[in-house]
């Protein structure tokens, strides 16, 4: 009797030859020249603007603009790395009280949004806020204003950092231990066999870390305006709503790209190549974790001090707010449907942005050439436009040429999809090169076509990245402030939105119910997230 090859034994064979994917060249092809839109629209606006416009340009203020703005950047990314990299040695590499809640407490500022974090500085810090009240028996009448550069840096460091911890701690996890054993037995200490071993190893992890939340702090809007410290977005916002000739927030829209850009390049120059080889992805045995004595409980400290910043601060300044406002006869019942806006608006622009993923990310993963590259590169161009770019220039766009989408759901979902693009390709991309590709060979090899091929074979096994991407474009998408505050519908409230007009007119008890929720919402997205991670 004959038996039929299974799938599994017909992928051992000799993968086919592949034909060249036109249906995922065409797809790939329409949605970058979509995440180019942006781009291409504020140079035509450019070109179009009058000798006002760019002599504005020239003005000092807008110079004082740029350094702020640049001043910014380079702190919070700094900041991060003082931050971040310890940290993510202590919770990976050295025994402290607590290690793995603290490796999961520290990480958790990610869900928090920057303009919350700014609204917590102005309750908790501000010069008669709560820890003033607290001071005040000890004769305390005033603290030192917290608007400003300094506030600023540190909203939005609380809720950059984990970007530079996430990075740090993934790259340590992939170091051999075997190296910092051989080292700590020829008499090297803890500390400097992180130093002279692991540091040069995850250099490149941190840089990327630290231009994440240089970008970051490049396209905040909220934490910026409430802290009233003038950067670009804040100006571009500005110009947007109070000139009747919009050609100059065009123009300052460009310059900003401008810098963005250059942030990139510097890092890539900074990250360079790591100084010693990198061992094996897959580690053998368990890390023997590193005893530095008395000092484990001042870095359980330090960890300590780091989530009640990031987390207890936020919750306490909502918290406080939310019991007045409830004495005060406040109701939550206007909170439905904001809450519904932003699910629907985070969850579409999640789906969306994950289905417009899949052919760059099986282009890029199943079929390496110069033009999948240069298409995966060009698709990681939205991710490098603050969000306050992509929504002016959507807006420009939708009111002269496409009226029909102006201040709609789909123009909304459509930007944040533009904004977020490059995270879903990244864990879908990730996800392929970890699945072999014989077996789809061995599925064509059995007569199913290249559509059978993916429903049946490829769509089930990405199902856990794209569950992923879709949790991390979710937690994004519904913190979204400048994107959202452009292109949301008339009559379409969010969270965000309704946290930034409350908080804008220090409205405090309107605001905290909101951004308890959307604080709510985004730890359960991370937890989907980090439980993916540990799976993985």
């Amino acid at each position: 009797m004959i038996r039929r090859a299974t799938l599994t034994e017909v992928a051992v064979a000799i993968p086919q030859r592949r034909a060249r994917p036109w249906v995922l060249i065409g797809l790939s092809l329409g949605i970058v020249a979509l995440v180019l839109l942006p781009i291409g629209y504020l140079l035509v606006r450019a070109l179009e603007a009058g000798p006002d416009a760019w002599a504005a340009l020239l003005r000092p203020r807008t110079l004082r603009v740029v350094t702020n703005s640049i001043g910014l950047a380079l702190a919070t990314a700094l900041l991060s790395v003082l931050i971040a990299a310890p940290l993510a040695w202590l919770t990976v590499c050295v025994d402290i009280p607590g290690r793995r809640f603290w490796a999961i407490a520290t990480a958790l500022p990610l869900a928090v949004p920057s303009y919350i974090n700014g609204f917590a500085i102005i309750v908790v810090l501000g010069p008669v806020g709560l820890l003033q009240q607290m001071l005040a028996p000890l004769g305390v009448e005033r603290l030192p204003p917290v608007y400003g550069f300094g506030g600023a840096v540190l909203a939005l460091t609380l809720s950059s950092y984990p970007y530079v911890l996430l990075n740090t701690r993934a790259a340590l996890q992939r170091c051999d231990p075997a190296v910092e054993d051989a080292a700590r037995s020829m008499g090297d200490s803890p500390w400097r066999v992180f130093w002279r071993i692991l540091l040069p190893q995850v250099r490149p992890a941190i840089a990327i870390g630290a231009l994440l939340a240089a970008l970051y702090s490049l396209s905040d809007f909220g934490a910026v305006s409430l802290l009233q410290f003038e950067t670009f977005t804040r100006s571009i916002y500005v110009q947007y709503r109070g000139s009747f000739d919009r050609s100059g927030a065009a123009l300052l829209a460009l310059v900003l790209i401008g810098l963005t850009l250059s942030l990139i390049g510097i890092e890539q120059l900074i990250r360079g190549r790591p100084s010693m080889s990198r061992t094996t992805c897959a580690v053998a045995r368990p890390r023997r974790l590193a005893d530095i004595g008395p000092w484990r409980w001042l870095a359980a400290l330090y960890a300590a001090l780091l989530t009640l910043l990031g987390i207890g601060m936020p919750l306490l300044a909502l918290s406080y707010w939310l019991i007045r406002g409830l004495l005060n006869g406040q109701t939550l019942d206007v909170l439905w449907r904001p809450m519904a806006n932003s699910l629907l608006a985070a969850g579409g622009a999640a789906a969306l942005t994950v289905v417009a993923a899949i052919p760059i990310a099986l282009l890029a993963a199943r079929f390496p050439s110069r033009l999948s590259r240069l298409l995966d590169a060009a698709a990681y161009t939205g991710y490098a436009l603050p969000g306050i770019v992509v929504a002016l220039a959507l807006v420009f766009f939708g009111a002269n040429y496409t009226p029909w989408l102006y201040q709609t759901l789909p123009m909304l979902l459509f930007g944040l999809a533009i904004r977020f693009l490059p995270q879903a390709i990244g864990s879908l991309r990730t996800t392929l090169q970890q699945m072999n590709p014989r077996v789809e060979d061995a599925a064509r090899s059995l007569g199913r076509s290249p559509l059978a091929v993916f429903a049946g074979v490829t769509l089930p096994l990405m199902t856990p990245g794209m569950l992923s991407a879709a949790a991390l474009v979710f937690l994004t998408s519904i913190k979204e402030l400048p994107t959202t505050l452009l292109l949301s519908p008339t009559g379409f409230p969010t969270l965000a939105t309704m946290i930034w007009s409350a908080t804008s007119e220090a409205m405090f008890t309107q605001a905290a119910a909101p951004a308890l929720v959307l604080l709510a919402v985004s730890a359960i997205a991370m937890a989907i997230m980090l439980a993916h991670e540990r799976s993985a």
